[in-house]
């Protein structure tokens, strides 16, 4: 671009131009007065050339043509330094007054990036802001270091009533009325004078100032004087001077006080004045001084032996550095240069200013005037740039002005604010937006707030404007930049930058800035009296989660303080306190599905339709059987509507949260419905999600929405949320006549001042896929509202959340029907029947554990029947069939708990009930959910092994912990399952009966034997002392508890499932029941009543072949006569179900005693232990012994029958082998001397493990004792 058409060309242009004092007399002002102008105002406008097109010739014998000038007007009053303070005062009128034109821009919207964008780069700032900036550099006009606010003439102006006008221009120029910079020598007084006479034509005619203007040509010079008349019009309203002064109010020319006397030719005469002024005198004036001082300049500095003296001359004396060096007067010759320098600048001949300026610094350096130094250094930048030449070193005169009048100090920050904007105007015309915005910055670190804002702006719009856009750093600096016109008190413009910024943010998750300027726009727009936007923005950061609690109550107090200066209540659409999740919402309406509380709403409908699935008729489905019975055209066949009935409420689930760290209080919480009883409107409306989404978009006011009492009732409800609380509420709607219900969002007040209401966002719903079940509890808004059904509600009474294991309870199940219609054919299906059991109806008035004990001692007990069995099949459990439950009425039955396990279970109980009359739905089911915990108490363990010594028998240890960390148990009775199993405690061992509690975390293990009584086989009948029951406590009750009747055995068959498959194992399997007692404690009102179960249990080593020997045990013989035959048999007994083929084999060779048999049964289990001695030997009745000693390579005893013998076994059954061994002396002897080996033969289809086909083992001990006889 070229650079005098740029803006900062056009800039230096206008403002570094020649200056002209003026100096006026009373009389003159008061004539220009008259009009309501000053004579500088009255000349101002004339003082542009825009096409002076004159001829100029500097240093060079090339002219050139200058085609705009300008010079400036100025009161010798006002040629001196400025103060700050007021200069600040002026700048700060300008802002302000663009500060109050500012507010009905507030009330727009705030703009979006896609209008930022289009905007041209002239309308991205403020116009004012270019004003601004040049109010800003006139605050320096007039220093000492520079010329070009040096008067380069003097206009003396008098009127043409003052007494002796010539006299008047002498005193006009007397060393009183100078500037004081003249005086003091800092400016050179020898400057054109051009001499002026205004006559006011409203005083007379001009033929006095006629005569004045000849005698001054006499005196002053024929050249130098001039004439000007004005007020020539002969109206004083002003409407002709509003006219005549049109074209010249852009130049800042105004009629303040309305009256005008100037007319067309009056402005006609004035601007040939200034033309001739400034073409004729002004001109050439600088010509002629710019060519004298050139030639001294070259006369005592240029060249090489000059710049060697100059050198030399300066390095002489250490000159003390200071921030503006030695004081230098207008004749110096460094002056002069400067003089020459700033002529030529304006002039436009910017090749000789900076080879001037260029000359000029380095004598400034070497005299350590930094302050003139930076001064020439930014008019050497202006000059390169002006010449359109090396922008290097245009940026680097400008860097180095900078940084000099920086370093300075408080004296050059000024100075520094012009070089940067001048800077910075010289890289937006090369298009450096970036590096002229980081020179902003820079700038306005060194300037008051005020200044410092506007200069932020100037820099956010330069990173709009780089490539690539930086919008980050826009809205970063737009933020600066609103808060130091913040703190300037400049409300409209903080406003006006926080908005233009918001839409950097709005889109991205920088929440502490985003609450920053909404928080801060809300408050300065409050302070501005506009409340409903404020109210708006601060609608925006009442839900800050991520705040301090300081910061969340400030906002939130100014967000009260504003909604109560309105005096009224806002309504307030999607309000973000309290946050309610749309995504949690759900709604609970009961068709032929109802629930006995809310929980049993948020269970899976899988789990629900699996356990009601063989309950319900499968023919039926709800909707089909109503529905058809409505006509075609009804909007009542819609299936894709839900159903709910008159008189039962329609419950809608929703999450709040409180996000803040405070309380708050949020009352009136309801739903927004409509009830459409008109069918043809609501076929068209609301059922169609067209309608839905209307809303969503339209969102029409809260008001058109009204309750409507007749037909529908809402709950409110009143909450207070703690800091931080999540809580999910029910909101409820009760309809009251048939129709169509439409939940159309929810309202609520925050803390009695705002309303804050949302609709419902109902998004259009994805077909599953063929053979999917979608989630019922999807949000469905659309209701059909039908006539009144028969309701049972139910709950089990007393039924525990915690329980320990084992624990047994009688519960009460309560059913209660509130209508006037009974209902019939109840069922009840039960998910889990391992813990709950219906019971009979005869167990109503039954006392508790009473019930269970046995009132006639009987071994009458069964294992499972397959009625017991066959009760719970499906788990499904029907009422008798006469049961019928009345309006009005409430139905009881009894339930057996058992708490099976530990863990924490989910118990599912499903009724089904149909109605006595007819109803739009024939039936209905009514839903229960439990949860329970389940902690452990006993765990209880068996371990069993064969008895050696007797058939049938086992010996059993009961292991026993104590799982719980305080809980005490005392052990009751334990049980074996059927009539099979005989128990008994061991003859010696009294551990069982001595235990009266097992303490918390203690560990007991008690032995006893059981008998297998009910095989045909059994060599011994039971005692009569032995059954299935055995009591384990001493002292306490005796009572023994039956276990073969409900509900232990219906219990125990549900253990006996769980624990493994169904009985087609072997009879052998063991099922126990220990019963105990939970030891009292004061908080208990009733005994607690525990069974454990344990099924399946097995001999820890089951061999299917069991064998005893049988025979005398004492026998008296006479040895003097003869050996002793004794004749023993060995019974051996099949237990398996398959057919087994055993042989016996004796050995007559004594076995090492300190040799171990090798049996599989040594590994574990329990076993007989021999005697020390095998054979000993036992003195005769009558004390006497044997007289010699038996030979130890000598058996005492040997078999006499066949060595090997061999018997087929078929299933169950046994066989006896005759044994006789012949004995030689008296004594005790072991007949254990003797194998078996077996092998099995499977039946067809039969299954044998591998490792059990064949085995065998070694024989049993069996001791024999010989006695001498007499």
């Amino acid at each position: 671009m070229d650079p005098l058409r740029s803006y900062l060309g056009r800039l230096l242009l206008e403002d570094v131009t020649p200056v002209v004092m003026v100096l006026a007399t009373p009389l003159a002002e008061a004539a220009c007065r008259r009009s309501g102008l000053s004579f500088v105002d009255m000349l101002s406008p004339f003082s542009l050339f825009k096409k002076i097109d004159v001829p100029v010739r500097t240093a060079s014998d090339q002219p050139y043509r200058l085609q705009m000038f300008k010079i400036r007007m100025v009161y010798a009053s006002d040629v001196r330094n400025q103060d700050l303070e007021v200069a600040d005062e002026r700048i700060k009128l300008v802002v302000s007054e663009a500060n109050e034109n500012a507010l009905p821009d507030l009330l727009s919207d705030p703009p979006q990036l896609e209008d930022v964008l289009k905007k041209p780069e002239a309308e991205l700032c403020p116009s004012w802001i270019k004003r601004f900036n040049r109010e800003l550099v006139r605050t320096l006009s007039f220093s000492e270091h520079e010329t070009f606010d040096h008067p380069v003439a003097c206009l003396l102006v008098v009127s043409s009533k003052d007494k002796e006008p010539i006299s008047k221009f002498a005193d006009l120029f007397n060393t009183n009325q100078l500037p004081s910079l003249l005086n003091e020598g800092i400016m050179d007084p020898q400057i054109l004078k051009h001499y002026l006479v205004l006559h006011d034509q409203q005083d007379g005619p001009q033929e006095i100032a006629v005569n004045i203007l000849a005698e001054m040509r006499s005196t002053l010079g024929l050249n130098d004087c001039k004439l000007l008349c004005i007020n020539s019009s002969t109206q004083a309203d002003g409407s002709d001077a509003d006219n005549s002064w049109l074209p010249y109010k852009a130049h800042g020319l105004q009629n303040h006080e309305g009256a005008c006397f100037l007319n067309t030719d009056d402005m006609n005469q004035i601007k040939d004045f200034m033309q001739d002024f400034a073409s004729n005198h002004i001109i050439p004036y600088m010509e002629q001084k710019i060519r004298v001082l050139n030639q001294q300049v070259a006369t005592t500095r240029k060249g090489f032996r000059n710049q060697i003296k100059n050198l030399w001359w300066r390095k002489r004396d250490d000159v003390p550095e200071a921030a503006n060096g030695p004081m230098y007067t207008f004749t110096s010759i460094e002056s002069q240069i400067r003089v020459l320098s700033d002529y030529a600048f304006m002039l436009r001949d910017y090749e000789l200013a900076l080879s001037n300026y260029r000359l000029l610094s380095t004598d400034y350096k070497l005299d350590k005037a930094w302050k003139r130094f930076a001064g020439v250094q930014e008019m050497s930048g202006l000059c390169y740039f002006m010449l359109d030449q090396s922008r290097k070193d245009a940026e680097y005169c400008m860097e180095n002005a900078f940084t000099t009048y920086l370093r300075i100090g408080s004296s050059g920050q000024r100075n520094a604010t012009r070089c940067g904007l001048w800077w910075a105007e010289m890289l937006k015309t090369r298009g450096q937006h970036r590096e002229a915005s980081a020179v902003y910055f820079r700038i306005s670190n060194e300037e008051p707030s005020l200044h410092s804002a506007v200069l932020l702006e100037q820099a956010a719009c330069c990173y709009l404007l780089s490539s690539p856009r930086m919008l980050r750093k826009y809205g970063f600096h737009l933020i600066l930049a609103g808060n130091s016109y913040y703190l300037s008190d400049q409300k409209q413009h903080a406003v006006r930058a926080y908005r233009n910024a918001m839409f950097v943010y709005k889109q991205n998750p920088w929440s502490y800035i985003n609450n920053h300027v909404h928080f801060n726009v809300g408050r300065w727009y409050g302070v501005l009296g506009i409340f409903d936007v404020a109210i708006k923005h601060l609608m925006e950061v009442i839900a800050c989660s991520h705040q301090s609690l300081t910061t969340q109550s400030m906002f939130l107090n100014d967000f009260f303080h504003f909604v109560q200066s309105t005096g009224e209540k806002f309504d307030v659409y999607k309000l973000q306190l309290p946050v309610f999740n749309m995504s949690s919402l759900g709604v609970v309406y009961e068709d032929h599905r109802t629930y006995a509380s809310n929980s049993d709403v948020d269970v899976n409908e899988s789990i629900w339709h699996e356990l009601e699935e063989e309950m319900i008729p499968s023919s039926s489905v709800v909707r089909t059987n109503w529905l058809d019975t409505q006509p075609k055209s009804s909007p009542f066949r819609n299936n894709k509507a839900c159903v709910c009935v008159v008189g039962e409420a329609v419950k809608l689930n929703v999450e709040l949260k409180n996000p803040l760290q405070i309380s708050v209080n949020v009352s009136g919480i309801s739903l927004i419905c409509q009830l459409s009883t008109d069918s043809s409107s609501a076929e068209t409306t609301v059922l169609t999600t067209a309608a839905e989404e209307d809303i969503a978009n339209t969102k029409p006011s809260i008001s058109t929405f009204e309750s409507d009492e007749n037909k529908f009732t809402v709950s409110k409800l009143d909450i207070v949320l703690g800091g931080g609380e999540t809580r999910r509420i029910q909101l409820e709607v009760t309809p009251k006549v048939v129709g169509i219900l439409k939940l159309v969002g929810i309202r609520w007040t925050l803390s009695d001042s705002v309303v804050g209401y949302q609709y419902f966002e109902v998004a259009t719903q994805k077909k599953n896929k063929k053979g999917k079940r979608g989630a019922r509890r999807s949000l469905n808004n659309n209701l059909i509202v039908i006539k009144g059904l028969p309701k049972l509600t139910g709950n089990i009474d007393c039924l525990p959340t915690k329980a320990f294991t084992g624990d047994l309870q009688l519960l009460k199940l309560n059913l209660s029907n509130k209508s006037e219609h009974a209902v019939k054919n109840v069922k009840m299906k039960i998910s889990h029947p391992r813990f709950l059991i219906p019971g009979d109806s005869r167990d109503v008035d039954l006392e508790f554990p009473q019930c269970l004990t046995k009132h006639v001692q009987s071994d009458n007990n069964v294992v499972l029947s397959e009625g017991t069995k066959g009760k719970f099949k499906g788990l499904l459990f029907a009422f008798p069939q006469d049961t019928k439950i009345q309006g009005g009425s409430t139905f009881s039955w009894p339930i057996w708990f058992h708490a099976a396990t530990p863990g924490n279970f989910s118990l599912y109980l499903s009724l089904y009930y149909e109605m006595e009359t007819t109803t739009d739905i024939p039936y209905r089911t009514l839903r229960m959910h439990y949860n329970v915990e389940v902690l452990p108490s006993l765990d209880v363990s068996f371990a069993i092994s064969t008895c050696s010594s007797r058939m049938q028998e086992y010996i059993v240890r009961m292991d026993i912990m104590n799982r719980t960390p305080s809980k005490s148990f005392a052990l009751h009775q334990l049980s074996c399952v059927g009539t099979k199993w005989a128990v008994s405690a061991l003859p010696s061992c009294n551990s069982i009966s001595s235990l009266e509690k097992i303490h918390a975390n203690q560990a007991v293990s008690c032995f006893f034997k059981i008998k297998d009584v009910g095989t045909n086989s059994s060599i011994e009948a039971a005692d009569k002392s032995c059954g299935s029951d055995m009591i384990l406590s001493s002292g306490g009750s005796t009572d023994v508890y039956d276990v073969s009747l409900s509900p232990m055995t219906d219990f125990h068959y549900q253990e006996r499932y769980q624990q493994g498959k169904l009985a087609k194992g072997p009879h052998s399997l063991l099922d126990f029941i220990l019963i105990s007692k939970a030891a009292a404690d004061n908080s208990s009102k009733s005994e607690q009543l525990l069974s454990h179960h344990t099924c399946h249990c097995s001999p820890l080593s089951q061999n299917p072949v069991w064998w005893l020997m049988e025979g005398p045990q004492t026998i008296t013989h006479d040895f003097s006569k003869s050996c002793c035959e004794a004749n023993i048999q060995l019974v051996i007994h099949n237990s398996s179900e398959d057919n087994i083929s055993v042989r016996v084999v004796t050995s007559d060779r004594m076995p090492d005693k300190n040799q171990t048999v090798p049996s599989h049964e040594s590994a574990s289990g329990w076993y007989d232990v021999s005697l020390e001695n095998d054979i000993k030997a036992i003195a005769s009745a009558k004390g006497t012994h044997l007289q010699k000693e038996l030979s130890e390579s000598i058996s005492p005893f040997v078999w006499c029958s066949l060595s090997s013998a061999q018997v087929d076994l078929k299933p169950d059954s046994c066989a006896k082998v005759p044994l006789k061994v012949c004995i030689f002396a008296p004594g005790t002897y072991n007949f254990s001397n003797y194998e078996l080996h077996w092998k099995v033969h499977p039946s067809e289809g039969g299954q044998v493990d591998e490792n059990g086909i064949s085995g065998g083992g070694q024989g049993h001990p069996f001791y024999v004792t010989v006695l001498q006889g007499v």
